[in-house]
């Protein structure tokens, strides 16, 4: 399956470099200060909504749609891309908020200024770049992280899953964690290639659909997770197994399972394979791409043979009691994650939070709608715990007595 999916990136970047039409980042950034030029003068003359229309083109059609966006997070980091984003944002709440003319200008001349510093930092594209003799270690080094650092929510998920129904006593099961996994991950390369050449869809439309995806996993995830807390102690556990013996796992705990790992690797695969495309387009040669490729899925695969082969020695609380930790966390970083997407895509509502720090680590942005669904989903884990280990405890032995 390993192979398959590198033969099937790879058939995606030589399709899809084939077709681009490569621009310097430069004139990509000549682009943007157009755009965002037009929309201040538009804004001048009190065509508000032409303002805001010409801004949305600035960032989805320009800094998104030419690659600078995936080439700064790949080149420089995911928390520049946020404060770029951040700027885009802060523009357009201004021309919402009716705000002077001055003021607009200022904003946009510090967006289009921090552009041009970061472009600096990008390797060159487009005309005379394959003339450019760079070294393959930073390729190299870009495309062992992206498949580490993208790769790695997925794996944890597939391997968590696929240890829980091999260590229970199910291992025929585990084909269907597989069988989701492996479906999205046709879908996200299907998603891709869509995206990049034959749908176009927006970019407002493909945050949106990041986004909701994000959110899906957030729900699979944290009812999975809690779904393995209420089986954390071994005299339920039991009596759940000899409930199952002659059924087998209920048909919606199985699908649970299974789109859990469908969410969890298609949500990583379209943006994957695009980050790869860029890197692949902008790099002298394959051949440190794919070598970072390679090496950077090996963490991966043994990440997934210590979890799926190191569980079956761990008894059964403490498995079930990491396991189910390890999804919280998934689906606490996806809801921040996923409200980022939804605001990018202009269909949630983003109010910066001063001096708050981002933290990529546990999805949290510096934004009151991101933390308040993070806090509703914290919440939602406090009292099911109480519920689980206080209240249920409880009421049985009162119903017993």
């Amino acid at each position: 399956m390993r192979i398959s999916c590198l033969v099937l990136v790879w058939i995606f970047l030589a399709f899809s470099s084939a077709l681009a039409v490569e621009k310097s980042w430069s004139d990509v950034v000549n682009e943007i200060e157009g755009l965002m030029d037009a929309g201040g003068q538009a804004y001048s003359e009190g065509r508000r909504e032409d303002a805001k229309g010409l801004i949305s083109d600035a960032y989805f059609t320009a800094f998104e749609g030419e690659g600078m966006e995936t080439a700064v997070s790949i080149y420089i980091s995911s928390g520049r891309v946020h404060e770029l984003e951040s700027m885009f944002g802060d523009i357009r709440k201004a021309i919402s908020a009716n705000a002077p003319v001055s003021d607009i200008n200022g904003k946009v001349d510090l967006l289009v200024k921090a552009l041009k510093e970061d472009i600096k930092r990008l390797p060159e594209k487009g005309v005379g770049a394959e003339n450019k003799k760079e070294s393959p270690y930073p390729t190299f080094f870009n495309s062992f992280i992206i498949i580490l650092r993208e790769g790695f929510e997925a794996i944890l998920v597939i391997s968590a899953l696929t240890a829980y129904l091999s260590k229970t006593g199910y291992k025929e099961k585990v084909k269907t964690v597989y069988q989701g996994a492996g479906i999205a991950l046709i879908a996200s390369i299907f998603t891709a290639i869509l995206l990049q050449t034959v749908i176009r869809i927006s970019g407002a439309g493909k945050e949106a659909l990041e986004g909701m995806t994000m959110l899906f996993a957030t729900a699979v995830l944290f009812y999975v997770s809690y779904w393995l807390i209420s089986k954390i102690e071994v005299a339920r556990w039991q009596h759940y197994i000899k409930s199952k013996v002659e059924s087998s796992l209920s048909r919606g705990n199985i699908f649970a399972l299974g789109f859990a790992a469908f969410l969890a690797v298609y949500r990583e695969g379209a943006e994957t394979i695009l980050f790869y495309q860029a890197l692949y387009s902008s790099s002298d040669g394959s051949g440190a791409v794919t070598l970072g490729l390679v090496a950077g899925s090996l963490p991966l695969i043994g990440i997934f043979i210590l979890i799926k082969y190191g569980s079956v020695r761990i008894p059964i609380a403490p498995f079930f009691t990491v396991t189910s930790i390890l999804l919280y966390y998934l689906a606490f970083t996806f809801a921040g994650k996923g409200i980022r997407e939804l605001q990018e895509a202009q269909w949630v509502s983003s109010t910066n939070i001063e001096g708050f720090q981002t933290i990529g680590l546990l999805g949290i942005y510096p934004t009151w709608e991101g933390l308040l669904l993070q806090a509703i989903l914290f919440m939602a884990l406090v009292v099911a715990l109480v519920y689980r280990f206080v209240f249920r405890p409880y009421s049985e032995k009162w119903g017993a007595s």
